[in-house]
């Protein structure tokens, strides 16, 4: 496994692609990196219970970092792996081993206070 945190801060692409079962092949030969990256993202599938793209535009994905390379997750059948929340992205990343896990979200502005670091909030 690698520890290059500096990639995280690259806002990572994906280059290719992986099937979710493929995950554990990959994780016992030790090519995913330590901490894959959950993505907020526009809503790429449109079906049945949460999808309602009026209501719930935006979903999350989840990148791995294989063989040092961005890889998009992608469903059994070939469509790309969403989920509706972090909690629900979050408890399916435990199941393949996963303690820990990048947040990145290009989608939702950020809001601060301006009285803290980088304008942010002030955690005094």
């Amino acid at each position: 496994m690698t520890d290059d945190a500096s990639t995280v801060e690259e806002t990572p692409l994906p280059t290719f692609t992986i099937r979710q079962n493929e995950l554990l092949n990959l994780a016992t030969e030790n090519r995913l990196g330590d901490y894959p990256v959950a993505v907020r993202t526009p809503r790429e599938i449109i079906s049945g219970g949460f999808a309602d793209q009026t209501k719930h535009p935006n979903t999350w994905t989840v990148y791995f970092l294989v063989d040092g390379q961005w890889a998009l997750v992608l469903s059994a059948r070939g469509l790309r792996r969403e989920w509706s929340s972090l909690d629900r992205i979050e408890k399916w990343l435990r199941s393949f081993g996963f303690r820990f896990f990048w947040v990145r979200n290009d989608i939702d502005e950020i809001e601060g206070s301006g009285d803290g670091p980088m304008r942010g909030p002030s955690l005094k």
